[in-house]
């Protein structure tokens, strides 16, 4: 079942009075369960790309679909109910709050719009999935990078979203670890929750079942 769509979308930026494509008439589909890997050098439009799949930017030109809905449509408040809901985001770099423990970061975005349930309960679950449920009661700062994107990624599951979209999660970790939060990607991918991740690595495309490659704004298959 397709997911998420992206048809013929561009984003145009102007810099010193030329216009040029971060992002060149891309086609994108997904569906629930893939694990899709983008690489490409920085500057090649990845992370754009990711930022509007996410709705945190709109198209130049182009649609994208959710579930057959164009979200480049949407209000502010209505798109922002969107990625609340559906979208799990894992942002490049460190993104915790520090003043907050391990497991109320993962609450966050839970009460950014009204819900009721066991908030901290369904947390834990979370930490247990991604293997650090010991560390509820830590502080950012008492935690390994690796730590700290697993709590990130827990963070992005709260909402129970129907695509976590992942933004170089493995750009600041031992290779150890980013085996490690690769794994824990693939299995949520078969557990249904579609993954979509740019990265530089090109160690982590053994993992997933599509992998493309992106060049000035042009996204075209991995070649192997």
């Amino acid at each position: 079942m397709r997911l998420l769509e992206l048809n013929g979308v561009s984003k145009e930026y102007k810099r010193g009075g030329r216009v040029f494509n971060a992002v060149d008439n891309v086609n994108l589909t997904i569906a629930a369960g893939d694990f899709i890997s983008i690489t490409g050098r920085s500057g090649s439009g990845k992370s754009t790309l990711l930022n509007m799949a996410a709705g945190l930017l709109k198209p130049t030109k182009g649609n994208i679909l959710f579930s057959g809905s164009d979200i480049a449509g949407y209000n502010d408040n209505d798109i922002s109910l969107f990625r609340n809901e559906k979208i799990g985001y894992v942002p490049q770099g460190q993104s915790l709050l520090s003043n907050l423990t391990v497991i109320d970061n993962v609450c966050i975005p839970w009460f950014l719009f009204k819900r009721e349930g066991d908030v901290e309960g369904r947390a834990f679950i979370l930490l247990e999935k991604v293997g650090i449920s010991h560390l509820t009661a830590s502080y950012p700062k008492e935690l390994s990078g690796g730590e700290m994107r697993r709590v990130a990624i827990a963070r992005a599951l709260i909402n129970e979203p129907r695509i976590l979209i992942a933004d170089e999660p493995t750009g600041d970790l031992d290779a150890e670890t980013t085996a490690e939060i690769m794994r824990l990607f693939s299995r949520i991918a078969e557990e249904g929750t579609a993954v979509l991740i740019v990265t530089h690595e090109l160690d982590t495309l053994n993992y997933g079942n599509k992998t493309y490659s992106m060049d000035a704004g042009n996204l075209s298959p991995h070649a192997a």
